[in-house]
């Protein structure tokens, strides 16, 4: 008995329409791994950031073990960023003028030198805590060229397509070596000393500066024909202008002024209210790290912008509340469980806020714009960081730190109250920049669609 057929059976037998393979979820969280720049750049970067949290801890440790002063902490801190607030826009326009890649090579040899100068000073025991404020400011001004134009960098390696992934496994990296080097440099301070902690640094800079090298990557020297001054000040017009790029970039100041001074805080923590010492200020430190690469991870397994602003204020609010308790607390193992959603959600809010001016942003602006964001994230802190460690010695650190959580508290739901107003403008900026790169992809426009 023969079987009748409907035109649409008809054709569903004969027309075979192969289904697309899904990706894994580990193969969306790592797709920018698939272009060969963004290999050699993450596997350099993870071995000299490791290098670069070894430095950071023991050069805490070592001004406390000089000084015992929270003034003095809070003061190199200041020293060591404040630079980048003050020379980030010429690094800014330097990443738009020139080609990226020579000037993150430069950068990057710069701080390999700086690194050599304080491990000779401390292994022959002649440093002084004039030394480390030296080199530290000198450090600050190779990372005001050094970030705009490492940002800048990573769409010249992978693309618009992946630049979002780029930035979240760049964070993840940022952190996984955050967990490593300072849980390596709370053993070394406390069996060998922070000398051998800044030569480790130093030396793993030749990673990064080898894969820099064996990178081909068109990243063309920009001409133009204005002057540097009017070069910055357009830069600095364009994110005034923009009000999601400006609202994203005030909340990341608000929340590097007043929330991250507990970083220069913590050997206060770690020898006086929690009893650590020097390895305990490397588990406090490393367990940050762990909850900042869990939350820059949970950015790369996404695979669109939908929804980020809300959760940058989430982010931020729970960061303020977790700084909150942690300063309350007196046990060390109570502390180490609450660093973890501190790290985890400052990492997000960073990490969503980078996306989100990163694919606003047009190309011709991209470095001057991350200058700005240089600032507010990195040239806001040393100002915290001294009005933290003043405050620190007149009410205690941990109200100082507390003060600041309830602060950022604030700051998420002034943006909070924000989002419906910059809703329009963001969606504009992002399609209006994925139609300049090409055709935009499904995931960009499904993600700006509510």
């Amino acid at each position: 008995m023969s079987e009748s057929r409907t035109p649409t059976q008809e054709n569903t037998a004969t027309t075979q329409v192969p289904l697309p393979i899904p990706a894994s979820r580990w193969q969306v969280a790592l797709r920018a791994l698939r272009h060969r720049n963004f290999q050699l750049f993450f596997s350099g970067q993870l071995i000299s950031l490791i290098g670069t949290w070894m430095q950071s801890v023991a050069q805490s440790w070592l001004v406390y073990r000089l000084t015992g002063s929270a003034l003095l902490l809070g003061s190199v801190g200041f020293a060591s960023q404040i630079p980048v607030f003050m020379f980030a826009p010429v690094g800014g326009i330097a990443a738009d003028r020139f080609n990226r890649r020579h000037i993150v090579i430069a950068t990057q040899v710069s701080a390999m030198v700086l690194a050599f100068f304080l491990a000779a000073l401390t292994l022959s025991h002649r440093v002084q805590v004039w030394h480390v404020f030296v080199l530290a400011s000198l450090l600050g001004v190779v990372n005001a060229f050094d970030i705009p134009g490492r940002q800048s960098f990573l769409v010249d390696m992978v693309g618009k397509e992946d630049l979002m992934n780029a930035i979240a496994l760049n964070s993840s990296m940022f952190n996984g070596a955050r967990v490593i080097g300072p849980a390596v440099a709370g053993i070394l301070v406390a069996k060998i000393g922070e000398g051998w902690c800044f030569f480790a640094n130093a030396v793993s800079y030749v990673a990064v500066i080898i894969g820099l090298l064996l990178m081909k990557v068109h990243s063309p020297a920009r001409a133009s024909k204005a002057s540097p001054f009017e070069h910055m000040m357009e830069g600095f017009r364009f994110v005034n202008e923009t009000a999601p790029i400006r609202a994203l970039l005030l909340l990341l100041g608000i929340v590097s002024l007043v929330g991250m001074p507990y970083v220069v805080l913590m050997p206060i923590f770690a020898d006086q209210i929690l009893h650590g010492g020097a390895r305990g200020l490397g588990i406090l430190m490393g367990a940050t790290g762990v909850g900042a690469l869990l939350g820059a991870l949970t950015l790369a397994f996404r695979e669109g912008v939908k929804g980020l602003g809300r959760l940058v204020a989430w982010c931020c609010a729970g960061f303020g509340a977790s700084l909150s308790v942690f300063a309350l607390s007196h046990s060390f193992w109570l502390s180490v469980i609450l660093l973890l959603p501190v790290g985890y959600a400052m990492m997000l809010q960073m990490a969503c806020s980078n996306t989100l001016i990163q694919v606003m942003v047009p190309d011709a602006l991209r470095g001057r714009v991350m200058a700005v964001y240089s600032m507010m994230f990195m040239g806001m802190a040393p100002i915290g960081a001294l009005l933290g460690g003043a405050l620190a010695d007149r009410l205690g650190a941990p109200t100082t730190v507390a003060i600041g959580g309830l602060a950022s508290i604030v700051g998420a739901c002034w943006f909070g109250l924000q989002l419906p107003k910059i809703r329009v403008e963001a969606r504009r900026l992002i399609v209006a920049q994925a139609i300049g790169g090409g055709e935009p992809s499904d995931m960009t426009t499904q993600a700006i669609e509510d």
